[in-house]
């Protein structure tokens, strides 16, 4: 799962799991999977030829050295130095309260969250009526609006259209041109 708006890409190591589940779920195989994918996929569909990955810590501030957690020292950061190792543009593993700033984004062309809210919460405060939803790793263009059915106003002519509008034009671009500049 991949979040999109122009200047803003967001994927996700885990999706829908319990914070409880989510350190199991990181395993290395896992890690490095999503991050093959995530980089083929900027490359192939978005056009970016060497893309830069910021990579998010699973703990607050990365783990502290190990003061906050053991996944960054066991799991995150030797993945890292394997896939920079084969040519890479990965960085971090970073705080996760500091990487959304404007700065630090404009550094990368994409960030990866660890686990579903510590990614999608900062993409839906900068983008909800905008960002859309693309599944990485597909052999076709998948785009849907980034937030959910909305059943709770269907039917009230109360939804914004923005999101849906976003992803049709993404995945237009994307089967087309590849994706917009920035997008």
């Amino acid at each position: 799962m991949m979040l999109a708006r122009v200047g803003l890409r967001v994927a996700l190591v885990t999706t829908h799991l319990p914070l409880r589940a989510v350190a199991d779920a990181i395993t290395v195989a896992r890690l490095t999977r999503v991050i093959e994918v995530l980089h083929g996929d900027l490359q192939r569909r978005f056009g970016i030829a060497a893309p830069r990955i910021a990579v998010l810590g699973l703990n607050p501030h990365a783990g502290e050295d190990g003061h906050l957690g053991r996944e960054e020292i066991e799991i995150i950061t030797p993945v890292l130095q394997r896939l920079r190792a084969q040519g890479m543009d990965l960085r971090g593993p970073l705080p996760a309260d500091s990487a959304f700033l404007p700065g630090q984004r404009a550094q990368v062309d994409a960030i990866l969250a660890m686990y579903h809210d510590q990614g999608l919460i900062p993409v839906k405060l900068l983008a909800f009526d905008r960002a859309v939803n693309t599944t990485v790793g597909l052999p076709v263009v998948r785009t849907s609006p980034d937030h959910g059915t909305a059943f709770d106003i269907a039917g009230k002519n109360l939804a914004d259209p923005g999101s849906m509008r976003a992803a049709i034009e993404l995945a237009l671009d994307l089967c087309t041109n590849g994706a917009p500049a920035g997008a």
